[in-house]
């Protein structure tokens, strides 16, 4: 309706011209901007509420108690998100889950109603004034969120895209420095352990990589998902690290390979593989991905200022270690310029040759895989949910769902 106004006013003989109406229309829209980062008024369409949803109460009174952590959860409601709110709750921690869909956290968390433990809080991610407010007791966070931002699909969006500034903004970009900073605030730190938790994915600096890298590391470089890259996905994502890294925040950031669901397909509880280079290809399930996720930012103060890569081993031979406090220490931390440690390349060629004999299915054969297409079906000669390789449907890929 704005844009429409505005065009109809400059047609009129007595209206500004078409080129100043769009600048006072681009200064109004600045404005706006700046009144919502330094007040807590904001424009509808802009607007996102900080309540808590109704069964749980939106006050966290308790704050942190004998070294206790109060753990916010960003994205909590997710595939992954789910599962370490409730690893948090069963390991007797207090979370404060922030969420985007007041219904679907009250169905997903209906049996932890009368839980002490938990409050959770409809809290717009990219919203300074509501994170601060949510968050105001916790002392450190654990971030599963992901997706483009709900503003891009808004006023602002269509305005940009009307002048050519189209940007891929992701809740990660904005949101991860902006409660990274907000947990900071809150926290002394005296543990050494991380305050901020990132859930982020292997294989985000694939993309990047020279031809000469990409051929010599085929295996885990032609994979579907850097092949694709659907929406550079995986460029946001490593975007979204570096602003991380960039912040004087202690941080850990978790790269897993394919996330999985289906106990049918991956079992949860299998041996967890950790490595640094981002050459890991292969499955782990979410669950386990919760436990190392917890385990980092209540216990592992090994993991602090690290970047790995995690994918597991299936089979009841192989349990989870007690700890991985030992694979941690062994582990290098990111650099002080705040790059992730890369190994040199005979270290890296060694890791990916070993990290390839890991690879679940008969063929073992990841660069072969299209989108959607599992190891089995690979294996089976059988096309994936998407297509042929080469010829996958992205639309349906779901990638932010």
């Amino acid at each position: 309706n704005y844009i429409t106004m505005m065009a109809s006013s400059s047609s009129s003989s007595d209206s500004y011209s078409r080129s100043g109406s769009w600048g006072v229309l681009l200064v109004w829209v600045l404005a706006v901007s700046f009144v919502k980062d330094c007040q807590s008024w904001s424009l509808p369409i802009f607007a996102a509420t900080a309540g808590a949803v109704s069964f749980v109460s939106s006050d966290v009174s308790s704050g942190v108690a004998g070294g206790r952590r109060v753990v916010a959860v960003a994205g909590a409601t997710g595939r992954t998100g789910r599962y370490v709110v409730q690893e948090l709750l069963e390991r007797g921690v207090e979370v404060v889950a922030l969420v985007r869909d007041e219904e679907k956290a009250v169905q997903m968390f209906a049996d932890a109603a009368d839980d002490q433990l938990l409050t959770v809080i409809k809290c717009d991610l990219l919203s300074k004034n509501e994170v601060t407010k949510a968050t105001r007791n916790c002392d450190a966070a654990i971030w599963c969120a992901t997706g483009f931002s709900s503003a891009d699909n808004g006023m602002m969006a269509k305005f940009q895209s009307l002048f050519s500034l189209v940007t891929k903004r992701t809740i990660d970009q904005i949101g991860v420095p902006l409660l990274a900073q907000t947990i900071n605030k809150n926290n002394n730190n005296n543990n050494n352990l991380p305050q901020m938790i990132m859930c982020s994915s292997a294989g985000v600096t694939r993309p990047s990589w020279d031809e000469d890298k990409k051929e010599a590391f085929s295996g885990c470089a032609d994979i579907p998902i850097v092949r694709l890259n659907p929406f550079g996905i995986l460029d946001l994502k490593r975007e979204s690290e570096q602003s991380l890294r960039d912040i004087n925040v202690p941080y850990c950031i978790v790269r897993p390979c394919g996330l999985q669901d289906d106990e049918n397909v991956w079992k949860s509880n299998s041996r967890p593989v950790l490595s640094q280079g981002d050459v890991a290809v292969g499955r782990i399930h979410r669950k386990d991905v919760a436990n190392i996720l917890v385990d980092c930012c209540l216990q592992l103060n090994e993991s602090t200022g690290k970047t790995f890569e995690v994918s597991s081993i299936e089979g009841n031979n192989y349990p989870p270690p007690k700890t991985l406090s030992p694979i941690l220490q062994s582990m290098t931390n990111d650099s002080v310029q705040g790059e992730p440690y890369i190994p040199s390349s005979p270290v890296l060629q060694a890791t990916y040759s070993a990290l390839q004999q890991l690879l679940p299915g008969e063929k073992q054969d990841a660069a072969a895989l299209a989108m959607g297409q599992t190891y089995e079906q690979l294996d089976n000669d059988q096309v994936g949910r998407l297509g042929e390789r080469g010829q996958e449907s992205i639309e349906e890929a779901g990638i932010y769902k």
